[in-house]
Formats: structure tokens, sequence, C-alpha cells
């Protein structure tokens, strides 16, 4: 018995040992950025297709560029409440430098060395090229500074456990950026980019295993709307039907559908974003979600 009991403990610390190493936050080496001119209009861009504002502005102000945070965003595994990322060198992301932000949109890793929660989109963040983050900082910090630090997460234990983030990702974080699909034109490829990517469409528009990862078989098939009433629809040919392409570049224009109606909820605000696009971005984004394979609507979640 007293050996088995050592064995055990052995096993233990053998596998903590191994978990601990295996979920180390990764950060981006400083060689990895190269000295460039930052493009602010690029920078813009990014801003609109990732939603910044959505989730980072003040709630119940109109200024969509006064990025102190408070949203609360409701999940299965507690509440959290989106940060200051204005240009605050005290409660926002002003003292940060262009490596740590990379870091933080591309690994998860915040400048502490903490995993951040992946309530933060960092797995469809992690698909942007390089060029394309450090844009994206060096526009946010032409935005207003705003003061205030916001509240902590209310989430119970274990989910509140960073350290098994880290576990988190071995699972569900593969750390690839986007690999253009040779055979395909330049205008797909673009919106695959941008739906994939900073665009982050598949958070929303998919359901998620026990664990919180997408489902990948049903990616893009809808799912729940955490926080919300209602569900999430279907943006694969199974639920655009017979929408045409200009149907849905428009509908990323006005938020109008083909049937007159207009697209309500949390989905409005992404209209607010995308609307700020080019139309040649929007119609690349229309080109690849029109080509999504037809996808069978996910079971509804037991209640």
């Amino acid at each position: 018995m007293r050996k088995f009991i050592l064995l055990l403990a052995a096993v233990a610390i053998l596998g903590g040992g191994a978990f601990w190493l295996l979920t180390i936050p990764q950060t981006v080496p400083a060689s990895a950025l190269s000295v460039r001119t930052a493009n602010l209009e690029n920078g813009r861009t990014m801003f609109w297709i990732g939603g910044c504002a959505s989730c980072h502005a003040v709630p119940k102000q109109e200024d969509p560029t006064r990025l102190g945070g408070g949203l609360a965003l409701k999940s299965p595994y507690g509440t959290f409440y989106a940060p200051n990322i204005s240009p605050d060198p005290n409660d926002g992301i002003g003292g940060w430098n262009e490596v740590q932000f990379v870091t933080a949109m591309a690994k998860g890793t915040s400048p502490r060395g903490q995993h951040y929660f992946p309530a933060f989109p960092y797995p469809s963040y992690q698909r942007m090229s390089l060029d394309d983050l450090r844009d994206l900082f060096a526009f946010l910090k032409t935005l207003p500074p705003v003061q205030g630090r916001v509240r902590d997460h209310d989430v119970p234990f274990p989910f509140n456990v960073r350290r098994l983030v880290g576990g988190w990702k071995l699972l569900f974080f593969d750390g690839r950026t986007f690999a253009p699909e040779p055979g395909r034109s330049a205008e797909w490829n673009r919106g695959a980019y941008l739906v994939n990517g900073p665009g982050h469409c598949a958070e929303c528009h998919s359901p998620r295993n026990i664990f919180g990862g997408i489902v990948e078989a049903k990616r893009f098939a809808g799912g729940p709307a955490y926080g919300e009433e209602g569900w999430i629809p279907n943006m694969t040919q199974k639920g655009l039907g017979d929408w045409s392409i200009k149907d849905i570049a428009y509908l990323l224009q006005s938020g109008a559908k083909p049937d007159g109606d207009a697209v309500g909820s949390s989905m409005g605000e992404v209209i607010e974003n995308t609307s700020k696009l080019s139309d040649a971005d929007r119609m690349a984004m229309a080109v690849y979600i029109k080509s999504l394979p037809q996808i069978d609507n996910p079971p509804p979640a037991k209640k």
C-alpha cells in the first residue's frame, strides 16, 4: 500500500509538472516585429471589422471610440466584463508596447504573463497578420483616453483559474495565422480572412461544447445567444438559402434582409461596424459567406 501511494504521488507530481510546462502562456518575441510605419487607415478598418467598439465602448454613451469598457458578457461559465482598452496609461492600454498588444491578440496572453479568458475572441484574432495587428494598435492609440478601471470578472471556481485556460488552449487554440486557400480568388480569400480573423463571426454563429470550444463540425451553423433571448442564426447555405451575394453585402451595409425585415439585437451592432467598411471588403465577405457549404442547425440546448 505504501508503494502504491508513493507511486500515485510520483504520477501526480509528474503530471502536474507536465501540465505546468504545457500551459505556460505563450508570447510573441520582439524580434518578430521589424521596423515599419503604421498604416492608420488599415488600422481603422481592423478596428471596425474587429468589433472593438461593440464590446469595449463605454455602455450607454454614443461615442464608439471611448473604449473605457464595462460591458457585461454573460456566459454559462460566469459574467465577464470587457476591459478598458483606451489609450489611458493607468486604466487602459496606454502603457502597453506593441509586442504586448500583439501577444494579447495573437496568443491570448496578458502583459502580466497570464492567460486571458477566451471570452476575448483571440482564437479568431490569432488568424490576423502581424501588420494588421500592429496597424490596429497604432489606430487605438489615436483614440481618446478614458479613465476608470473595470470591475473584476464574476466567474466562479474552477472557471476563474487562469492556468486552466492553458489546458483549454491545448484543445482549442492552434496558434496559426490565416493561410490563403490556393485555387480561390483574391476576393474570396480576403473575405475568408475578414470573416474568420478580425470579424470573428464563428465565435457567435457556432455552437460550443461543454468546454466552451467551438464545435467545428457545426461551424457557422448558429447556436444559442448567450446573455440574450433567442438563437444566433445559421449563416451557411442552410440558413441563407436563396440569398444572393449582393443580398449579403447589402445586409452588411444596411442591416436589411431581402424580405424587407431588419436584423436585431447584437447583430445590429455588428452592422454598425461593417457599414463602415469599404464596398470591396463587404463584397469579399459576402462572396466567402455565400460559399459556405450547407450545414444543418445544431440541436437545441438541453434545459
